[in-house]
């Protein structure tokens, strides 16, 4: 009798070879998509911080040179940022501080950064967290002063801070 299958083995040989060889590609995608599948259900894949300025706000200087913002800042998000920096385009700095009230006395203090919390709100207020603006334009009650917040995360943010009087609560 004459064997007509080519090469060694013969066909059954040759299909094992050919499954084994198949099956090292669809093992590593499975464990691979398991891996995912348990990283996402630890909490690995969150949602990146997503944020949301509000309510803008800067205060018509009052016999000084120098006001202060406040801004209001959300994250929908179930990651954390951090407020790097401030930058009013049209003032000659802007820097970050946060008012210190030692033995009855009010200080600012300048602060590297603020962080804005998963799920949480960044809250900016004359009597804590602020941006100090010095030298802004000639400002009006009501006129829009162009801000950029700074994220670490999520880049820059750009808003307009409306002027009010100090004590309007916005």
């Amino acid at each position: 009798m004459t064997d007509l299958s080519p090469g060694r083995g013969g066909l059954p040989a040759r299909l094992a070879g050919t499954a084994r060889a198949a099956l090292v590609p669809v093992l590593a995608c499975a464990v691979t998509l398991a891996g995912l599948g348990a990283w996402t259900a630890a909490g690995g894949a969150r949602r990146p911080a997503t944020l949301t300025v509000e309510d803008a706000r800067v205060l018509l200087p009052f016999g000084t040179d120098d006001t202060a913002a406040f801004f209001r800042v959300r994250n929908d998000g179930d990651a954390g940022d951090e407020l790097l920096a401030v930058d009013v385009p049209t003032a000659g700095a802007a820097m970050l501080s946060r008012t210190v009230v030692t033995k009855g006395a009010g200080s600012m203090r300048m602060v590297p950064s603020a962080p804005v919390p998963a799920g949480g709100t960044l809250e900016m207020s004359p009597h804590g967290l602020d941006v100090m603006v010095a030298a802004p334009p000639r400002l009006r009650l009501g006129d829009r002063l162009p801000v950029t917040l700074r994220f670490r995360e999520s880049g820059s943010v750009k808003v307009e801070a409306r002027v009010v009087r100090a004590g309007s609560g916005g």
